[in-house]
């Protein structure tokens, strides 16, 4: 038996070997090994101790978690941190195949069947049935927020979102009355999130939403001498910003370049308007029930269109012929108006730009910024052909999650990795990963204080083109290192102020509500600090737990030490008996206000 004598601080602990290890002693090689000291120091108040065996047994060696929890930030909307360690127990591939087999309801039936809730709480209330307005955007807020607190399905959650920024609409436009559509509109997301990216394509153009947002519902044909021609509004965002773009991709990211060093044009005018063709014909399914009489037909108004249900095509209002696409593809004449769309959606979706063209935008989504051309080739490389496959949404994600630039740790100081973390992301991550004082058991939100502040919420951008540009440059430093700086475009003097000033009011849960409704019968829901007062007792303590939920152990000494700062002169003689509390609110405000929480690294 072998013996080993160790001087460690001023304790003697004697170690007996019965195995042999070829690399090295301690971080959890431990096995079979006893270690005893003279002294053991237990402070009062704390459930820890300095046990002898963590000298070698890796107690305190955080260096999986806090990969595991920069993992998650990528993939979810954000975990609590004994999710974050049941996790960190496995490897992430075997995560997001379990992943891959959850899901969750339907988010179009939830906002309907919010909204029947919420009415009858109103009638309780003794309001009138026919006073209560809906179902619209706000109860479709009510049912997201319902389904991403407490959620299993968290990565799908997350790609869903990440594709409704780049296949949008928005409630902040005419549809925005109509909230069981929308959130139908998100179950193609939600629902097909792991499926293959052309059957997203083509669910996304036929969906009445869709069609109203973007104009191709209750699309005519020509009648030239009416000036009547086909809209040509979905035509050009199918190319520009679904599927291909406005120049010729390489595999990588970059631009096919002609015989003068010029971008070539994916598309031009005359090839919208052959594209417009196609998405002509195209009316209500089914109909609300009415009084009037209204019965599906080309040309009813979507107030009366049922829509939770794909459009249908009427072949008498279609543009006939052939329609003349891109790179010489021709759709032959005489074809049903609905297989003219399959023809369609098929041949974008087979074009060379659409594997670099997703794989861009996803990792920017989710990852970083700038990713190398490496990594977008090798994203696209799975799109375009995993075991036969083309689009295969699984296979995407893999690769985009697994890459060694999003895992290796030799990337974060490289000045090309990160992101600015969008606002409404960081609003979720709040929510999920602190307490919440939720008395209702009801998780609905309406969020439009937060919305009003920064210009964010689920399904609610500005315009088609998204909060944000993906080429977004923020200013000329970025422009110098050829960088993009996508969420900065809605980063500026009043929405970096407004966010402060939520994240104020959210760690004043006596004064203010993290989750809101608009139905007064129910109370705003509040975070819950009594968890985070144990950790209080010691500033560095408490920072360094948060630091593994927000900031994933890349919390800079320098903001380290300024929250410290703040926080360790409360204290009982100035602040009373709730001084913990009061040191909690502190350091979260400073945490989540923080340059090092707002950059994903």
């Amino acid at each position: 038996m072998k013996r080993l004598l160790l001087h460690m601080f001023m304790f003697v602990p004697i170690m007996a070997f019965t195995q042999s290890y070829s690399d090295y002693l301690g971080a959890g090689h431990s096995n079979g090994i006893t270690v005893t000291s003279s002294n053991q120091q237990n402070r009062s108040n704390w459930n820890e101790s300095a046990k002898a065996e963590n000298t070698i047994n890796g107690t305190g060696l955080d260096a999986r978690l806090l990969e595991t929890s920069r993992f998650l930030a990528q993939a979810t909307f954000g975990c609590d941190l004994n999710y974050i360690k049941s996790v960190a127990e496995q490897p992430y591939e075997d995560w997001i195949d379990a992943q891959f087999d959850l899901n969750s309801p339907s988010m179009g039936v939830l906002t309907q069947s919010i909204y029947n809730q919420a009415r009858d709480m109103f009638v309780a209330n003794g309001g009138n049935a026919d006073d209560y307005f809906g179902p619209f955007w706000a109860h479709f807020q009510y049912a997201w927020w319902q389904l991403n607190i407490g959620n299993q399905d968290l990565l799908r959650q997350r790609i869903a979102l990440a594709l409704s920024e780049i296949l949008v609409i928005s409630w902040d436009s005419n549809i925005g009355d109509y909230g069981v559509g929308l959130g139908d509109y998100y179950d193609i997301l939600k629902d097909h999130a792991f499926g293959n990216y052309k059957n997203i394509l083509l669910d996304v153009a036929l969906h009445p939403m869709m069609g109203g947002y973007l104009s191709h519902y209750n699309n005519p044909k020509s009648f030239p001498e009416q000036n009547i021609h086909p809209d040509e509004n979905f035509a050009r965002e199918i190319m520009q910003l679904f599927t291909i773009g406005l120049y010729e991709l390489n595999q990588d990211g970059s631009y096919v370049l002609d015989g003068n060093g010029q971008r070539i044009p994916t598309y031009d005018n005359d090839d919208i308007k052959e594209f417009a063709k196609v998405f002509t014909g195209l009316g209500t399914s089914e109909v609300n029930e009415n009084p009037y009489g209204i019965t599906p037909r080309f040309g009813v108004d979507i107030y009366w269109c049922k829509r939770d249900v794909p459009m249908t095509m009427y072949d008498e209002w279609h543009e006939p012929g052939e329609k003349k696409l891109l790179n010489g593809y021709v759709i032959p004449s005489g074809q049903s108006g609905m297989k003219d769309i399959e023809d369609a959606v098929n041949h974008l979706f087979n074009h060379q730009n659409v594997g670099p063209f997703i794989a861009r935008r996803l990792i920017q989504q989710l990852v970083k910024s700038n990713p190398s051309p490496a990594y977008i080739s090798r994203v696209s490389a799975a799109f375009n052909n995993t075991k036969g496959i083309r689009g295969d949404m699984r296979a995407v994600i893999k690769a985009i999650l697994l890459d060694e630039e999003a895992r290796s740790c030799s990337w974060i100081n490289n000045p090309r990795n990160g992101k600015l973390v969008e606002p409404m992301i960081r609003y979720f991550n709040v929510t999920r990963q602190l307490d919440l004082d939720n008395k209702s058991g009801l998780n609905w939100n309406v969020g439009f204080n937060f919305f009003n502040a920064t210009g964010q919420a689920p399904l609610g951008s500005s315009s088609v083109f998204n909060f944000y540009l993906p080429d977004y440059v923020p200013n000329s430093d970025f422009d110098a290192a050829n960088l993009k700086g996508p969420e900065f475009e809605i980063h500026n003097s009043v929405t970096s102020l407004s966010f402060v000033n939520e994240v104020d009011y959210w760690t004043y849960p006596q004064w203010y509500s993290v989750l809101n409704t608009w139905d007064l019968e129910l109370e705003g829901t509040t975070l819950n600090f009594e968890s985070l007062k144990y950790y209080a007792k010691e500033s560095e303590v408490l920072i360094n737990q948060l630091d593994k939920l927000f900031t994933h152990g890349l919390l800079s000494e320098e903001t380290k030490r300024l929250i410290v700062d703040a926080v360790d002169p409360i204290a009982a003689s100035n602040f009373g008996e709730d001084y913990l509390d009061f040191r909690v609110k502190m350091a979260i405000y400073l945490l989540l206000v923080s340059p090092d929480y707002a950059i994903l690294k």
